[in-house]
Protein backbone atom coordinates (compact mmCIF):
# COMPACT_ATOMS: atom_id res chain seq x y z
CA UNK A 1 0.00 0.00 0.00
CA UNK A 2 1.13 3.39 -0.67
CA UNK A 3 1.60 5.23 2.69
CA UNK A 4 3.66 8.06 3.03
CA UNK A 5 2.74 10.79 1.32
CA UNK A 6 -1.09 9.68 2.02
CA UNK A 7 -0.46 9.83 5.50
CA UNK A 8 1.99 12.93 5.70
CA UNK A 9 -1.39 14.79 3.51
CA UNK A 10 -3.85 13.12 6.48
CA UNK A 11 -1.95 14.34 9.36
CA UNK A 12 -1.29 17.82 7.57
CA UNK A 13 -5.02 18.27 7.21
CA UNK A 14 -5.20 18.29 11.19
CA UNK A 15 -6.22 21.57 12.76
CA UNK A 16 -6.79 23.05 9.49
CA UNK A 17 -10.10 25.22 8.56
CA UNK A 18 -12.78 23.38 6.38
CA UNK A 19 -15.26 25.90 5.40
CA UNK A 20 -18.52 24.64 3.92
CA UNK A 21 -21.88 26.26 3.64
CA UNK A 22 -22.16 28.46 6.54
CA UNK A 23 -20.19 26.72 8.95
CA UNK A 24 -16.25 26.50 9.70
CA UNK A 25 -15.21 23.14 11.46
CA UNK A 26 -11.46 22.65 12.19
CA UNK A 27 -10.42 18.82 11.63
CA UNK A 28 -9.45 17.00 14.70
CA UNK A 29 -9.68 13.32 13.08
CA UNK A 30 -9.37 11.81 9.48
CA UNK A 31 -8.21 8.41 7.77
CA UNK A 32 -5.83 8.26 5.07
CA UNK A 33 -6.75 5.68 2.07
CA UNK A 34 -4.00 4.85 -0.28
CA UNK A 35 -6.01 4.33 -3.50
CA UNK A 36 -5.37 1.62 -6.11
CA UNK A 37 -2.67 -0.76 -3.53
CA UNK A 38 -5.27 -0.38 -0.82
CA UNK A 39 -8.06 -3.07 0.18
CA UNK A 40 -9.96 -0.79 1.96
CA UNK A 41 -9.90 2.28 -0.48
CA UNK A 42 -12.89 3.12 -3.07
CA UNK A 43 -10.22 3.30 -5.76
CA UNK A 44 -9.09 0.15 -5.39
CA UNK A 45 -11.75 -1.15 -8.18
CA UNK A 46 -12.10 1.83 -10.34
CA UNK A 47 -16.02 2.56 -10.95
CA UNK A 48 -17.72 5.59 -11.78
CA UNK A 49 -18.14 6.67 -8.16
CA UNK A 50 -14.63 6.44 -7.21
CA UNK A 51 -13.39 8.31 -10.96
CA UNK A 52 -13.38 11.89 -9.21
CA UNK A 53 -10.24 10.42 -6.67
CA UNK A 54 -8.06 9.34 -9.95
CA UNK A 55 -8.11 12.87 -11.07
CA UNK A 56 -6.15 16.32 -9.69
CA UNK A 57 -5.39 16.61 -5.63
CA UNK A 58 -7.29 18.69 -3.16
CA UNK A 59 -10.22 17.96 -4.90
CA UNK A 60 -13.77 16.74 -2.62
CA UNK A 61 -15.24 13.77 -3.08
CA UNK A 62 -17.93 13.50 -1.60
CA UNK A 63 -20.44 9.77 -1.35
CA UNK A 64 -23.25 8.70 0.07
CA UNK A 65 -22.48 5.96 2.73
CA UNK A 66 -25.85 3.16 3.58
CA UNK A 67 -27.92 5.14 1.26
CA UNK A 68 -28.55 8.05 4.24
CA UNK A 69 -25.56 9.89 4.83
CA UNK A 70 -22.85 12.00 2.87
CA UNK A 71 -18.99 11.41 3.57
CA UNK A 72 -16.39 14.02 2.69
CA UNK A 73 -12.54 13.63 1.24
CA UNK A 74 -10.13 14.94 0.27
CA UNK A 75 -8.36 13.49 -2.72
CA UNK A 76 -5.01 13.74 -1.93
CA UNK A 77 -3.24 12.58 -5.49
CA UNK A 78 -1.33 12.10 -7.46
CA UNK A 79 -3.67 11.82 -9.95
CA UNK A 80 -4.05 8.30 -10.88
CA UNK A 81 -2.94 6.88 -7.53
CA UNK A 82 -6.31 7.90 -6.31
CA UNK A 83 -5.13 8.18 -2.44
CA UNK A 84 -7.69 10.30 -0.42
CA UNK A 85 -8.04 11.09 2.85
CA UNK A 86 -11.57 10.98 5.06
CA UNK A 87 -12.88 13.76 7.05
CA UNK A 88 -14.12 11.89 9.77
CA UNK A 89 -14.24 14.76 12.55
CA UNK A 90 -14.23 18.64 13.78
CA UNK A 91 -14.95 21.06 15.73
CA UNK A 92 -17.48 23.57 14.97
CA UNK A 93 -15.64 27.35 15.17
CA UNK A 94 -18.04 29.11 13.13
CA UNK A 95 -22.07 28.93 11.97
CA UNK A 96 -22.21 26.90 15.37
CA UNK A 97 -26.60 27.90 14.85
CA UNK A 98 -26.39 26.93 11.21
CA UNK A 99 -24.95 23.28 12.53
CA UNK A 100 -27.03 23.44 15.11
CA UNK A 101 -30.08 23.65 12.93
CA UNK A 102 -28.45 20.95 10.89
CA UNK A 103 -27.48 18.54 13.43
CA UNK A 104 -29.99 17.98 17.23
CA UNK A 105 -26.56 16.91 18.60
CA UNK A 106 -24.58 18.91 21.90
CA UNK A 107 -22.43 21.19 20.43
CA UNK A 108 -19.06 18.98 20.42
CA UNK A 109 -20.72 16.30 18.82
CA UNK A 110 -21.75 18.25 16.02
CA UNK A 111 -19.19 17.24 13.60
CA UNK A 112 -17.95 14.13 15.06
CA UNK A 113 -18.29 10.86 12.79
CA UNK A 114 -17.96 11.59 8.56
CA UNK A 115 -21.71 11.05 8.25
CA UNK A 116 -22.60 14.01 10.81
CA UNK A 117 -19.18 16.28 9.52
CA UNK A 118 -20.42 16.15 6.23
CA UNK A 119 -24.07 17.41 7.13
CA UNK A 120 -22.86 20.05 10.05
CA UNK A 121 -21.18 21.56 6.87
CA UNK A 122 -24.07 21.17 4.30
CA UNK A 123 -22.24 19.04 2.10
CA UNK A 124 -24.02 17.42 -0.32
CA UNK A 125 -23.39 15.36 -4.03
CA UNK A 126 -23.73 18.85 -5.37
CA UNK A 127 -19.89 19.33 -4.21
CA UNK A 128 -18.40 16.83 -5.48
CA UNK A 129 -14.80 17.95 -7.11
CA UNK A 130 -14.92 20.84 -5.22
CA UNK A 131 -11.30 22.53 -5.57
CA UNK A 132 -10.79 22.75 -1.83
CA UNK A 133 -7.86 25.26 -2.49
CA UNK A 134 -9.96 28.15 -3.60
CA UNK A 135 -11.14 30.97 -1.84
CA UNK A 136 -14.77 30.62 -1.72
CA UNK A 137 -17.00 28.15 -1.43
CA UNK A 138 -16.26 24.87 0.11
CA UNK A 139 -12.61 25.18 0.95
CA UNK A 140 -9.44 24.73 3.71
CA UNK A 141 -7.85 27.09 5.08
CA UNK A 142 -4.56 27.27 5.21
CA UNK A 143 -1.85 25.19 6.64
CA UNK A 144 -1.31 25.23 10.36
CA UNK A 145 1.45 23.75 12.63
CA UNK A 146 1.17 19.76 13.42
CA UNK A 147 1.11 18.82 16.91
CA UNK A 148 3.55 16.68 18.17
CA UNK A 149 1.50 14.20 20.29
CA UNK A 150 -0.94 12.94 17.12
CA UNK A 151 -2.15 9.79 17.92
CA UNK A 152 -2.80 7.24 15.16
CA UNK A 153 -4.93 3.82 15.33
CA UNK A 154 -6.51 1.66 12.75
CA UNK A 155 -9.51 2.78 10.38
CA UNK A 156 -12.74 2.52 11.46
CA UNK A 157 -15.54 0.15 10.03
CA UNK A 158 -13.57 -1.53 7.15
CA UNK A 159 -13.19 -5.06 6.87
CA UNK A 160 -10.15 -5.20 4.56
CA UNK A 161 -6.57 -3.71 5.95
CA UNK A 162 -8.31 -3.25 8.95
CA UNK A 163 -5.51 -3.12 10.98
CA UNK A 164 -3.51 -0.81 8.91
CA UNK A 165 -2.87 2.30 11.74
CA UNK A 166 -3.78 5.38 9.50
CA UNK A 167 -6.65 6.66 11.58
CA UNK A 168 -4.87 10.13 12.84
CA UNK A 169 -6.41 12.38 15.65
CA UNK A 170 -6.00 15.23 17.75
CA UNK A 171 -5.37 14.40 21.46
CA UNK A 172 -7.94 14.68 24.05
CA UNK A 173 -10.21 16.43 21.38
CA UNK A 174 -14.16 15.60 22.62
CA UNK A 175 -15.38 15.59 18.89
CA UNK A 176 -13.56 12.76 17.88
CA UNK A 177 -14.99 9.30 16.73
CA UNK A 178 -15.12 6.24 18.90
CA UNK A 179 -13.16 3.70 17.28
CA UNK A 180 -15.32 0.71 16.12
CA UNK A 181 -13.84 -2.41 14.67
CA UNK A 182 -16.09 -4.05 11.67
CA UNK A 183 -17.14 -7.49 12.92
CA UNK A 184 -16.29 -8.56 9.11
CA UNK A 185 -12.77 -7.77 9.55
CA UNK A 186 -10.33 -10.36 9.98
CA UNK A 187 -8.83 -10.92 13.28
Amino acid sequence: MTGPDVTERARGLLGRLLHGHGVTVRITEVEAYGGVTDPASHAYSRTARSEIMFGPPWRLYVYRSYGIHHCANVVTGPSEQAAAVLIRAGAVVDGIDVARRRRDASDERLACGPGNLAAALGLTLDDLGTDLLASDGVHLGPEVALPHDVRSGPRVGVSRAADVPWRFWLPDEPTVSTYRRNPRAAR
